[in-house]
């Protein structure tokens, strides 16, 4: 699973997920695309889960690019802990996602085939995401 290798350590805030993409809008590398609709918080799991859907549906042909990265860790407190006592434990890393984000790019396989690889792979995440194509 995907996780920073270092990091300086600090709690990070929770931030906000208002407004549209900025950056990583369009397809860069491939030539089909799984764009968010929705904002959300990806978590490191939902996204591999989300490259072995993809990945076995086009039987390793192809070429599948990432351009995700869980770089943000989550707090969590344990169960049945009383209030307070300070800020919880790391649970896990995500990866802040807003709408217009190209979340997965691939190429190399045939229309319906990456179609149907990108609807696999939208299926694992939390939020809603549309299959694009680059203009030919």
């Amino acid at each position: 699973m995907l996780a920073p290798k270092k990091v300086k350590w600090r709690k990070t805030h929770r931030g906000r997920m208002c407004g549209l993409a900025t950056r990583c809008t369009t397809i860069s590398f491939g030539e089909y695309g799984l764009q968010a609709v929705q904002p959300g918080w990806i978590d490191s799991r939902q996204i591999e889960a989300a490259r072995i859907a993809m990945t076995r549906f086009v039987k390793r042909g192809g070429k599948i690019w990432i351009r995700i990265f869980p770089d943000k860790p989550y707090t969590k407190h344990p169960a049945e802990s009383r209030m307070g006592k300070g800020k919880g434990a790391p649970e896990g890393w995500v990866a802040v996602v807003r709408p217009g984000t190209v979340m997965f790019e691939m190429a190399g396989v045939k229309d319906d085939i990456a179609k149907e690889a990108l609807r696999l792979a939208a299926q694992k995440l939390p939020i809603q995401a549309r299959f694009i194509e680059i203009e030919r």
